[in-house]
């Protein structure tokens, strides 16, 4: 598998790879925060599953993230600027439409995209995205970002007593990440889209959400405000456990072969 290159209008340099099985159905994997295409879909199995049920696989990393370009500027992010990069991406690639699954952050920007670019989506998987989309003070909330910025930020991580926080420091501090592009991307993240945006979605919607995730909450509520809105629950797993649970990869895999 070969890491190629596309530029954003802006100039940011933006890598993806394309696998799976040619001609199959295509599937564009959207990674979730500090994260990319290589932690979040293919150590966690999930190239290994969609391409064994047959799908064309292209996964990107976001800018700020992976081998894409990582600009430390507010500005350069936003989900509607990443909305933008996935395109990009699959222009590069030749798809004019996609099966699209993000996770997470991922998550966000692919309802950015699926809201601004309707025809480009097929269905959607929305992967540890869920009620608190809608109305929790979690993610969305720019207080919550700030003080997520912040610990990405610190010099000295060892004052900080946020659980959340922590955690968000020792995901940022592996190898091969950039803690300042993190926290910028961190700021720039969007506000959640409003319902009747959400309700306007003409495509299948599938939310998929750990048991234990209180960073996305239950999938339910924010599956309710599509049209054809599905839920499901992965049993004893939280925000972090449920990206690689193979209950979660059988759940987006036999709903993109239904």
């Amino acid at each position: 598998m070969t890491t190629e290159f596309v530029t954003a209008d802006d100039g940011v340099a933006l890598a993806f790879e394309r696998t799976g099985v040619p001609g199959g159905a295509p599937v564009m994997l959207v990674h979730g925060f500090g994260s990319s295409r290589s932690q979040n879909w293919k150590s966690t199995g999930w190239v290994s599953t969609l391409t064994e049920a047959g799908f064309a696989i292209t996964a990107m990393d976001c800018r700020g993230h992976g081998e894409s370009g990582k600009p430390h500027d507010p500005a350069a992010y936003g989900h509607d600027r990443m909305a933008q990069d996935v395109l990009a991406v699959m222009e590069a690639a030749g798809l004019d439409q996609v099966l699209l699954c993000g996770y997470s952050m991922g998550g966000f920007i692919s309802l950015r995209l699926t809201a601004a670019h309707p025809e480009r989506v097929t269905k959607l998987a929305l992967a540890g995205v869920g009620e608190y989309y809608l109305r929790g003070p979690r993610i969305s909330d720019p207080g919550s970002r700030d003080l997520l910025a912040e610990a990405l930020e610190t010099d000295d991580p060892s004052g900080l007593t946020d659980k959340r926080a922590i955690m968000f420091r020792a995901f940022a501090e592996q190898p091969g990440k950039d803690r300042f592009a993190l926290a910028a991307c961190m700021r720039a993240m969007s506000p959640r889209l409003p319902s009747e945006t959400l309700a306007r979605f003409a495509q299948p919607v599938l939310v998929v959400c750990g048991e234990t995730d209180d960073i996305a909450g239950p999938p339910d509520a924010l599956a309710a405000q599509f049209r054809h809105g599905f839920a499901i629950t992965i049993p004893a797993r939280d925000h972090m456990s449920a990206v690689g649970d193979r209950k979660t990869r059988a759940a987006v895999a036999d709903f993109f072969r239904s």
